[in-house]
């Protein structure tokens, strides 16, 4: 395995907390505490290295200054055992002045746009919310503040995190509180050292392009939207296969993987102690071993899987 196999940087993207102050379930059902401190405890077990943690919107269902607290100190300790920068973006369902009081310790109603450096990775939390309303839109002012964040490019590149995704949302409901004006913005970021664009709002997982960016579209802690819904309904919203996404940076490409929140039982699996002995052989042994369908590790897979 050469150098450029290895990743540089590893990011945990979450979006769509939705949380509610006191504990209380959304939509009376669901557990949105329960399913964040699950997604948490899944980072912490895990034996990928969290280079950053970034929350790409939607914190707090109702901004209330007890859901902004509860997030804040739930997820700063993690970030911290983790060795992980911590980025926050702002949701439609968030309020600026509270979202910056209680996250930040200042007390603003300004767009919240902030630059992170992560090792060489340029992270920027842009913000695309509109005070009062649901849909996303960029400012001229915002647009002439990231060119003048992409003049210079970053040893690693960039990635830009916002909320609503630049991209056409595939139900017609949901594109009257999509991004306005997304043209303008592919003027910008083209041809810069913008290398992914990760972004939430829609409660489900998607991907796609945008000014020749990859864009990785994280769906939500709290609820999802089904996509394969029965025609009956506009839009079906369902407490279950909520997910975040983690982000592996290569020095020529990127990588985006949905993890699941929920816990599911093993059917099979290798012991993190085949690590050790991977470590002691070639990679033309290693391939021969995985890869060849009559290896010894291959037909005791084989005979495993014929008597489960």
């Amino acid at each position: 395995m050469t150098e450029s196999d290895v990743a540089t940087h590893v990011i945990a993207h979450i979006s769509d907390t939705h949380l509610l102050g006191g504990d209380r379930k959304l939509f009376s059902a669901v557990d949105v505490a329960h399913n964040l401190t699950r997604v948490l405890d899944r980072l912490r077990a895990g034996d990928q290295s969290i280079d950053a943690m970034v929350f790409t919107g939607d914190l707090a269902d109702i901004a209330e200054p007890e859901a902004y607290r509860w997030i804040r100190q739930r997820v700063e300790p993690v970030a911290e055992e983790l060795g992980a920068e911590l980025v926050w973006v702002m949701g439609n369902h968030d309020e600026r002045n509270v979202y910056s009081r209680e996250l930040f310790d200042d007390d603003s109603d300004a767009d919240q746009d902030r630059v992170y450096d992560v090792s060489g990775l340029r992270i920027i939390s842009l913000d695309t919310t509109v005070p009062g309303y649901h849909h996303g839109a960029i400012t001229d002012e915002q647009l002439r503040w990231l060119t003048e964040q992409l003049t210079t490019p970053a040893a690693k590149g960039t990635i830009l995190a916002m909320h609503h995704p630049p991209l056409e949302a595939h139900n017609p409901f949901v594109r009257l509180i999509g991004l306005d004006e997304r043209d303008r913005l592919a003027g910008v970021i083209a041809g810069t050292d913008v290398r992914t664009i990760l972004a939430g709002h829609l409660h489900y997982s998607t991907f796609g392009q945008f000014a020749g960016v990859p864009v990785g579209v994280a769906s939500a802690t709290c609820y999802t939207v089904d996509m394969g819904a029965d025609r009956a309904f506009l839009l079906s919203a369902v407490d279950g296969a909520q997910s975040i996404n983690l982000v592996h940076v290569y020095e020529h490409d990127i990588v985006h993987s949905i993890v699941p929140v929920e816990l599911y039982e093993q059917i099979s699996g290798y012991p993190a102690s085949l690590r050790a002995m991977a470590e002691t052989m070639s990679e033309d042994e290693l391939r021969e071993m995985v890869s060849n369908k009559n290896s010894e590790f291959n037909t005791a897979e084989r005979n495993q899987s014929a008597d489960l």
